[in-house]
């Protein structure tokens, strides 16, 4: 916990913040026979040029200023998806943990507000290795935080991080991911069940290939008593660019043509089959809709 501490107040110097954190279940959805909470572990603070898509700055500018983004900082909230039936406690995505920035890593308290100790989550599904979406695998202790989990990762998304020359082809302003990512996924490594496109990887949950954001993003399509859902990751990662001109490119996505390829075929998806979407970080506590706009535009609603 003194861990813990330090790395909070030396972060939120770093950053000029010092920003209260409230536990928050965002979110309940009953959902066929289970129920789902959406989970805070924060939200993200980053330079709105993060959002970088190299169009129109005027069009762009208009667009941000419609959601109120009109300074320099953005902070996306970062939810995650817990399920809970009869015998399964499933959890998406393990959030930042204590060692990536001061304003996440706050799933443990968010999970304690509900009642859920780790050690009562069966699986953790994982769309990405990405700091704020892996780097909670561990504890303030460097010990797995989930120690009875089975852990499910697309194949293609584990042999990427776990490549030892990753870390000098990712490029130096995320060679700190995949070192992150390689450090934690090597201690997790019995725990974790590989999957590939398709896949049924639990009753009701198939898996979705949407690269781009990392090479082997997954998202995946949820289906329980007539509803359907899509628990999307970064595949949109916004409730403005990526579903007003999913088309654009943005530096924050790895291979940026790809992730507007995977964003416009997910959308047309999501919107042809009526899902509710799951999102990490779209606002509300990230269960909405897509609304089909026209050709190739839509826009995220919460009104579910």
């Amino acid at each position: 916990m003194q861990r813990r501490l330090f790395l909070q107040r030396t972060g939120a110097l770093a950053l000029g913040l010092a920003l209260p954190y409230r536990v928050q279940a965002k979110t309940r959805l009953d959902y066929g026979s289970a129920r789902i909470d959406m989970l805070s572990d924060g939200h993200l603070v980053l330079p709105l040029d993060f959002l970088n898509a190299e169009q129109d700055p005027a069009e762009l500018e208009a667009i941000l200023a419609q959601h109120g983004l009109t300074g320099d900082v953005y902070e996306p909230p970062c939810n995650l998806v817990l399920l809970r039936d009869a015998d399964r406690t499933v959890l998406f995505d393990i959030g930042a943990g204590p060692d990536f920035m001061s304003t996440v890593g706050h799933l443990p308290d968010a999970m304690a507000s509900l009642g859920v100790s780790p050690e009562e989550i069966t699986h953790l599904v994982i769309t990405h290795a990405h700091p704020d979406h892996l780097w909670g695998l561990l504890d303030d202790f460097d010990e797995p935080l989930l120690p009875h989990a089975e852990i499910l990762m697309g194949r293609a998304e584990w042999d990427y991080w776990m490549d030892p020359d990753t870390v000098e082809s990712i490029g130096a302003a995320r060679q700190s991911f995949a070192v992150g990512a390689q450090r934690r996924l090597v201690e997790i490594e019995d725990q974790v069940q590989l999957f590939e496109d398709g896949t049924e990887i639990l009753p009701g949950i198939q898996a979705v290939s949407t690269p781009g954001h990392t090479p082997g993003h997954m998202a995946f399509a949820l289906q329980a008593g007539g509803q359907g859902l899509m628990v999307v990751g970064d595949a949109l990662a916004n409730p403005h660019l990526a579903f007003e001109r999913p088309e654009w490119e943005s530096s924050s996505d790895q291979i940026p043509d790809m992730a507007a390829a995977t964003r416009l075929d997910l959308l047309d998806r999501i919107t042809a089959e009526e899902r509710l979407i799951l999102g990490f970080h779209l606002p509300g506590g990230g269960i909405g809709r897509a609304e089909r706009q026209g050709e190739g535009r839509y826009i995220f609603t919460t009104e579910v």
